[in-house]
């Protein structure tokens, strides 16, 4: 939808938006684990050895634990341990 078709009640974002990409302790963790699981299930995938595939598809798992982890104990966008929480 280009700008010349919003109509009167509609706003476009701008910059100056808080979009809340959910940058947070608890967030990089959970990416970064998540990336080493993906890495480790893609290289298993070329060598064919399904047990590694599914071992890194558990470090996908547990990478998403420990982001709940971590959301539910402060860590996360706004959290009580962060020292730029609202």
């Amino acid at each position: 939808m280009s700008k010349a078709t919003v109509s009167a009640g509609q706003s476009t974002g701008s910059h100056a938006d808080e979009i809340g990409h959910g940058n947070s302790p608890a967030a990089w963790t959970c990416v970064a684990i998540m990336l080493v699981g993906a890495l480790v299930s893609s290289i298993a995938y070329v060598l064919a050895s399904a047990p590694v595939f599914w071992g890194g598809i558990g470090v996908m798992v547990i990478g998403l634990l420990a982001g709940y982890a971590m959301r539910k104990a402060g860590y996360g966008v706004g959290g009580s341990k962060l020292k730029n929480s609202h």
